[in-house]
């Protein structure tokens, strides 16, 4: 049985991430007018057996199809722009976290707590109480309330550590450093893999 939290976006975690879904309920709004009234639309023309000369050829109707996509594209990219400053913008953050994706499994370092670093492999063996291919045997823990930056990189190929519940997904590529903001405003044990295609296993890369 398909439940409504299936096939719509997991429970936010942060700020970011309700920011997020309250822009794609406002992108699925403005879709389903634009799909209901070009339905209508068409559907009048099909089925209606006289002709408007002024539908055909007309300066009021070009200009009405002219500048109601134009506001409309305005509508869609004013949040979305907003979205992607807010994004980006990392500012004084309380700690640092650096993710090493490696094949497959990842590496996470706290750098401000006397260099800790541990490796989180998925847990391969089937128990209950554990999801199956989205566990691991060492929990990446943050602290909820906090401004966090997250430094992602690879050794080998790219990965992606995402975590959608919070509204992040970065790129780890060999040799640089990616950087994101990331604040968890409640409690909780959260999930994510690896989302780019790094190889033939890169599914069994939980978060």
């Amino acid at each position: 049985m398909t439940t409504w939290p299936n096939i719509y976006l997991q429970d936010s975690a942060s700020p970011l991430m309700e920011q997020l879904i309250l822009f794609h309920d406002h992108i699925m709004l403005i879709l389903m007018m634009i799909v209901t009234t070009v339905s209508y639309i068409m559907i009048m023309l099909f089925f209606n057996k006289y002709t408007d000369r002024n539908l055909l050829e007309g300066q009021m109707i070009e200009l009405i199809w002219t500048v109601t996509p134009t506001m409309t594209l305005f509508f869609i990219a004013t949040p979305s722009l907003r979205l992607l400053y807010l994004m980006d913008e990392i500012n004084k953050p309380m700690m640092t976290t650096k993710a090493v994706g490696h094949q497959w499994y990842w590496t996470y370092e706290y750098s401000d707590f006397n260099d800790t670093e541990f490796d989180s492999y998925m847990m391969n063996k089937e128990n209950i109480n554990e999801l199956r291919l989205l566990d691991v045997d060492n929990r990446m823990v943050l602290p909820s309330n906090t401004f966090i930056r997250m430094i992602v990189t690879s050794t080998d190929v790219i990965h992606s550590w995402t975590l959608p519940s919070s509204g992040v997904k970065i790129d780890g590529t060999p040799g640089r450093l990616n950087q994101a903001s990331l604040m968890l405003n409640r409690n909780g044990l959260l999930f994510g893999q690896c989302s780019e295609i790094c190889g033939t296993n890169h599914s069994f890369m939980p978060i």
